[in-house]
């Protein structure tokens, strides 16, 4: 398929844009086939590139011959285009309409970028299994590296290589796949070197009705236990749900069977109750009545703060499990590849302070949402302005993001990382030139090839120059354990996300940026009194050799 059949009015002149808290502008309007173009007529540094795979739906109405086009972003921000002349407004509209609903992967903007700065360090070779492991081999010898699923047969959504324990053979493991969803059998999630204790993942156990047992399962897990220790199971169902999955062939790991684990039913909800509480969150956002009440109830009734809760929550459990008991954790819901990944991550972020680097971040998402199976294509297709009933989308990483800023928030100076870095995952997490959050799995990315046709985020996220933009200013290295706060008063909407496009963000842009000149101006003067104190210190060093008879 040719782009050009698809675009019916390549060029239009004289339309204006308008977006809120900026003034307008006008100038000419291109459609390529990956991208909407506004260049000013008055100003050539004024421009609007915006991706068609960012687009989620479009608005049209008309008042005479003027139309107006409305586009609603899948990054939550609204423009509006007003286009002189009837038919070439309608042009436009079912041209956007075709290019940011294209069916085919390989037709988006990835396969056809062609970075503009030189790749230094290749992104898709960062964050190797084999190299994360490598750090839990320098502390135990309990885990190896298993590739018994090298051709995606045992597991498709998982990656090839797999740490599990060291006792467990590949034939045990195969069996173990069976009676797991999808065949998610439990795997290594992270190692906490302070006392040994483990965190696994996996899909929910095929039980059934009939209460089915498999021996290689509970070997499997077991093999995690130290000595006269127990481990915690996390079943991130309520129970109710859980019980409805037995007749469905699937359920929880039944307490006869795993007497050295006890389960725990932490409520997180349903991929699409997660995607009615993103529309309903934004749609009071946009809200301009400026009713307070009104705005209270509508940010209430969207219960997007309330899932954050639960997901804060969840993740606090399991790590006060290793943490403070001392004991294993085993995580799953139904699948293992949507609640499952935002408590172990998130437990990783209060757990590990690698985690809460720049590299270690990356790391955190490359092996806990991307290889873990996180289906990216499906849940990330459309955001808070689809038109369509939701199928497969929902906000599972945009909340994992939004837990992770709450953190931050709670602790300024543990983070390496800034809130821009993590609006940048949520953006490319929807739509990018980059390849990184293609594909639901890592079977289907090695399958479309990305590693050689496309190119990485962390290739460009990685660059000296580029990294700098997401430093923390107020960063200090805290080898600690964070225990964030749970309660209402603690929990904020993030505005970084979703007030952004509502709001000017002016006076706070400029006091960020005085607080970044202070800290720089109080590093200089700390520099220049440890050089006086070292001079001094050397001054005085001379004084007592010349003093010595």
């Amino acid at each position: 398929m040719e782009f050009a059949e698809l675009i019916k009015t390549p060029r239009v002149d004289n339309v204006v844009l308008h977006r809120p808290f900026m003034p307008r502008v006008e100038g000419t309007l291109c459609l390529t086939g990956h991208h909407l173009i506004l260049s000013s007529r008055q100003d050539s540094n004024e421009e609007l590139w915006l991706l068609h795979s960012n687009i989620d739906s479009i608005e049209k109405r008309f008042v005479g011959s003027l139309g107006t086009v409305i586009v609603k972003c899948k990054d939550l921000r609204i423009i509006q285009l007003d286009i002189p002349g009837m038919e070439e407004c309608l042009n436009i509209a079912s041209s956007i309409e075709a290019l940011s609903t294209l069916d085919s992967v390989t037709l988006m903007y990835p396969f056809f970028y062609r970075p503009m700065f030189e790749v230094i360090e290749d992104g898709w070779n960062t964050f190797l299994p084999e190299q994360s492991f490598k750090q839990i081999e320098s502390s135990t010898d309990e885990w190896r590296l298993s590739y018994v699923n090298k051709d995606f047969s045992v597991c498709p959504s998982y990656p090839p290589v797999l740490a599990v324990p060291k006792s467990i053979d590949d034939e045990t493991i195969r069996k173990v796949a069976t009676f797991r969803h999808a065949g998610r059998f439990p795997v290594l999630s992270y190692y906490h070197k302070k006392n040994g204790m483990v965190m696994m993942r996996s899909g929910q156990p095929l039980t059934g009705s009939n209460g089915r047992r498999c021996k290689e399962d509970e070997k499997l897990i077991n093999a995690t236990l130290r000595a006269g220790k127990r481990g915690y199971i996390i079943d991130t169902r309520s129970i109710n749900v859980a019980q409805q999955a037995k007749a469905r062939g699937g359920g929880f790991e039944v307490e006869a069977h795993y007497p050295q684990w006890r389960r725990i039913h932490k409520t997180i909800e349903r991929s699409n109750i997660l995607q009615e509480s993103l529309i309903k969150l934004v749609e009071a956002c946009n809200d301009q009545s400026h009713n307070m009440d009104r705005w209270l109830s509508k940010l209430e009734a969207s219960n997007w703060l309330t899932n954050i809760k639960e997901i804060l929550t969840t993740a606090c459990l399991a790590a006060q499990c290793i943490d403070r008991e001392g004991a294993s954790v085993l995580v799953h819901g139904t699948e293992g590849t949507d609640s499952t990944l935002q408590v172990t991550s998130l437990a990783q972020i209060i757990l590990d302070p690698t985690s809460r680097t720049i590299r270690g971040f990356e790391s955190l998402v490359e092996r806990e949402w991307l290889q873990a199976g996180h289906p990216f294509q499906q849940r990330c297709s459309q955001s808070a302005y689809s038109n369509s009933k939701p199928k497969w989308e929902a906000p599972v990483f945009l909340l994992f993001l939004d837990c992770v800023w709450q953190i931050l928030r709670q602790f300024p100076c543990s983070f390496q990382f800034n809130e821009h870095f993590l609006i940048l995952l949520f953006e490319h997490a929807y739509a990018s030139q980059f390849g990184t959050f293609l594909g639901n799995n890592a079977f289907e990315r090695r399958k479309l090839k990305l590693p050689q046709k496309t190119v990485s985020l962390w290739s460009w996220v990685n660059r000296p120059q580029d990294t700098e933009r997401f430093l923390n200013p107020l960063f200090e290295a805290n080898s600690l354990v964070i225990w964030p706060s749970v309660s209402p008063q603690s929990l904020l909407l993030w505005e970084g996300v979703f007030l952004r496009w509502n709001r000017s963000s002016k006076c706070l842009d400029e006091a960020y940026d005085e607080m970044i000149h202070i800290i720089e101006h109080n590093k200089e003067l700390q520099s220049k009194v440890n050089t006086l104190r070292r001079q001094l210190a050397e001054l005085e060093t001379e004084d007592v050799q010349l003093e010595t008879p």
